[in-house]
């Protein structure tokens, strides 16, 4: 046992002489020096166990040393490195920039100042960035801001009477911005001519059809939908032709907007079926409406129709109309 400590003591104190070589070596010593400090090491004896058992405990405190000297260096460079950011930032400022953002020191009146300055279109992406964001586009003051500074005459206006109802202050805002696309696109002039409470009858009205076709339910009456429209048009003191013309607009652009899928096609075949009711003016379909409802039956879902449908559909246009287009016929 004596034996085997004297060994272990021999290789010990062997890797720490050639730990303090290498560090003398850094150190700026001559390379004679530490050659022959390691030619000295390198003839030392297996015999002579008992002198290096005697000089392990130097060799110990040189390392202890040397190591202390090394983490002081690395502590004292640590703490410069630590005063001169504190020179150049100050504490804590740097962690506030990054973890407040600019908008969250603002109150809630002023980023819906900014957000409603934003163009309309882009306002479902403004809510996707960010939660206090969205929180504000799913309350009503964003919407009744919105709706006082593009209309300002919209929050003065009185409410009407007729079956359709206004709503909340983002559906308002909706209907007005659904009214002016509408009125506009379909204007000659290209301007949209009517006050603002018009307006907003109008686009009220477009959400109504639009959104009671969307769904599609079997047991609807599209006669008294359409009767609907033309009551609140009459209601808010529109005479019989305007009623007319207005709900045909409405019809046309709805019609045209649904998207091509199974329930619009079964939508379509059940308002044809439907319309053969005659009705008396103004309640009655417009030339308008019901050639936009065939045309997007024999051309957007012309796949969609079994050959007694087609025929059938077919034979209902010929009644309809004098002339049928040349792209409607053929199966």
């Amino acid at each position: 046992m004596a034996e085997q400590e004297k060994m272990q003591a021999l290789v010990r104190s062997r890797e720490k002489k050639l730990f303090l070589a290498n560090k003398y070596h850094l150190c700026g010593l001559d390379d004679q020096d530490s050659a022959s400090g390691l030619g000295q090491w390198r003839g030392l004896e297996i015999g002579n166990c008992e002198e290096e058992a005697a000089s392990s405990a130097g060799s110990e405190a040189a390392c202890q040393i040397e190591e202390t000297r090394i983490s002081t260096g690395k502590e004292l460079e640590v703490t410069i490195q630590q005063q001169q950011q504190q020179w150049c930032f100050p504490q804590g400022v740097q962690e506030q920039e990054h973890e407040k953002d600019f908008f969250d020191l603002l109150p809630d009146h002023l980023v819906i100042e900014i957000l409603v300055r934003v163009a309309t279109p882009n306002w479902p992406m403004l809510a996707c960035v960010h939660r206090r964001w969205a929180a504000m586009f799913r309350g009503d003051g964003l919407w009744q801001t919105a709706l006082t500074k593009r209309w300002p005459h919209a929050g003065s206006a009185k409410r009407w009477p007729g079956p359709i109802s206004r709503g909340s202050s983002k559906r308002r805002y909706t209907a007005l911005h659904a009214s002016d696309s509408l009125l506009t696109s379909n204007s000659a002039g290209g301007e949209n001519a009517c006050g603002n409470v018009v307006d907003e009858v109008v686009g009220h009205v477009y959400l109504f059809l639009k959104e009671k076709l969307e769904l599609a339910a079997p047991s609807c009456s599209y006669g008294l939908l359409h009767g609907t429209m033309i009551d609140q048009f009459l209601a808010c003191g529109k005479k019989s032709d305007e009623a007319h013309d207005l709900a045909s607009q409405i019809w046309v652009v709805v019609l045209g907007n649904l998207e091509e899928s199974e329930s619009t096609f079964h939508l379509l075949m059940r308002i044809a079926e439907e319309w053969e009711v005659f009705l008396p003016y103004p309640y009655s379909k417009s030339h308008a409406v019901q050639w936009r409802l065939f045309e997007r039956l024999f051309t957007d879902f012309r796949d969609c129709l079994s050959q007694f449908d087609y025929f059938h559909v077919l034979s209902q246009a010929k009644h309809k109309f004098e002339l049928i287009p040349p792209a409607w016929l053929g199966y």
